[in-house]
């Protein structure tokens, strides 16, 4: 296990190193958990400064609220399915649908930092998923797929939800894929045929404000060739070495896994920088899906859950290490030293993780349905292999439909905010964002249009003190409840459970 974690994952800290200055730089993606780290950094550094002092004590502040938070509401999740977490704060109907205020307070402070327009498109989603498609599909059981299925089959309504958020992702992420690839061509082009005026243009650069934070990141430049070398290195160690790990999984899928890498790592890794929510596992299912369908029956599920593996560890690599650059940015830092450490704890986790696993898997009854750890993940990824083995017409009925409209949805309006006036365009949605909605819940998406709202109030009371104190705050109510995960997994551990269970009924 932990000589195929090293061939997949090393592969993942190459993929994105020639496009880190499209996403962190001229972007200017917001990765709110590598800005919250890069917040939390330069407080501990700041000596002297008033206002550096004020940000230090908003964040330790609003970070032990979150932890204490946290901490309080562990005590009623004593099973599954209660706690504050599925608070029905518009009413039992609502909540059925997703649509309540879970008073997650890392979204919150995610929702703080994101752009205004994040959290409408999230809202966005959500409503049209939701609120709207997913009712009405439902009403459809027994004539578009079986009544008889559960909700979590890929042929019942999950195989909606998982397909058409997809298809609403990569629609918006090949584009920026693609529109990115030219932008950069043309720019190469232009600096080839005129120096002068690429010059005076990089003049101009130096004078913005923002150089001063980007001048490290852009001056310490990690070498093409080291992306290019490292990649097709550990690509080729791939092609040979996973097939005679998983010998279901054949070369020739292993090399289109890595040709299709690059831009499904782009797309990922965008959508992270706009939500903050890594899509990694989802495209690891549509990858699981295809590979089962075209492996036939008898290497198919294995080959599928193998290769899943892989683009999930590939793009979940890349995605993590981007993060990292994002706050490499914002602290001034090295880009070579943060990529050189991600190396060694890429290489850490590749042993610690499948230690953990079997530390797990001895200690306790993982994957019995009826035990404490269920494992649900591996039962769905499992039983989606077994679906896929009978190829796309296993879906739902009319679901590759709605996948090719979704598609077209999202590159069309990509097309109207950048060829429409700027009056209109700035209020297009982003499909890539609307689309994590449709798969996730609603619920996140309340929250995070809190952040959003609270930011607004904040702007319209006090906008000087909202400038330099929102990010703090932000990140303070990031990193407090995130905190709280690890004693909370001590306790679980431990097998020390909650004592209450707060569970809402009708009355």
């Amino acid at each position: 296990m932990s000589g195929y974690l090293f061939l997949v994952c090393f592969v993942g800290l190459f993929v994105l190193i020639p496009l880190r200055k499209v996403l962190i730089v001229d972007m200017n993606l917001t990765f709110p958990s590598g800005m919250a780290t890069a917040v939390l950094i330069n407080g501990f550094h700041s000596r002297g400064n008033k206002m550096a002092k004020k940000q230090v004590r908003g964040f330790m502040k609003y970070f032990s609220i979150s932890f204490l938070w946290a901490f309080f509401q562990w005590f009623y999740t004593g099973k599954e399915g209660c706690g504050f977490s599925q608070f029905p704060t518009f009413g039992l109907k609502a909540w059925k649908h997703t649509f309540f205020f879970d008073f997650n307070t890392t979204f919150i402070g995610a929702g703080m930092l994101v752009s205004h327009l994040v959290n409408f498109s999230l809202l966005l989603g959500a409503v049209l998923s939701y609120g709207v498609m997913w009712p009405l599909i439902g009403q459809l059981k027994g004539d578009w797929f079986p009544a008889s299925l559960e909700e979590t089959s890929m042929k019942s309504l999950y195989g909606y939800k998982v397909f058409l958020a997809v298809a609403l992702i990569l629609g918006d992420g090949l584009y920026n894929f693609v529109k990115v690839m030219v932008c950069t061509i043309m720019n190469v082009h232009g600096r080839v045929r005129d120096k002068k005026l690429s010059a005076a243009v990089d003049h101009q650069k130096k004078h913005h404000d923002d150089q001063r934070v980007n001048e490290t990141f852009l001056r310490e430049t990690i070498p093409l060739w080291v992306a290019v070398i490292g990649y097709v290195a550990f690509s080729i160690l791939s092609v040979i070495a996973v097939p005679i790990i998983f010998p279901q999984l054949k070369w020739y899928y292993v090399i289109a896994a890595y040709v299709l890498a690059p831009s499904l790592a782009f797309c990922n890794a965008y959508g992270t920088g706009l939500t903050d929510i890594n899509m990694a596992y989802n495209y690891g299912k549509v990858a699981l899906f295809v590979l089962a369908a075209v492996s036939g029956r008898e290497n198919g599920v294995v080959a599928a859950l193998a290769g899943c593996g892989l683009v999930k560890s590939v793009l979940s690599v890349a995605c993590i290490l981007m993060q990292d650059f994002k706050t490499a940015q914002l602290t001034s830092t090295s880009p070579r030293a943060m990529f050189l450490s991600q190396v060694v704890g890429t290489a850490i986790g590749c042993i610690a993780a499948p230690s953990s696993f079997f530390l797990f898997y001895k200690a306790f009854d993982v994957g019995n349905p009826y035990g404490e750890f269920k494992a649900p993940y591996a039962l769905i990824y499992r039983n989606m292999a077994i679906l896929g083995v009978d190829g796309f017409s296993a879906l739902p009925q009319h679901c590759l439909q709605l996948c090719y409209g979704f598609f077209a949805f999202a590159i069309a309006i990509n097309l109207v905010r950048d060829f429409s006036p700027q009056k209109i365009g700035q209020w297009m949605p982003l499909p890539m964002v609307m689309g994590v909605p449709f798969l996730i819940g609603a619920s996140f998406a309340i929250d995070m249009s809190i952040g959003s709202l609270i930011v607004l109030v904040w702007h319209k009371r006090n906008a000087k003190k909202a400038e330099f104190m929102v990010p703090a705050v932000a990140s303070g109510l990031i990193c407090g409840e995130g905190l709280w995960t690890l004693p909370e997994a001590v306790l679980a551990l431990a097998q020390v459970k909650p004592p209450i269970c707060m569970k809402f009924v009708p009355s």
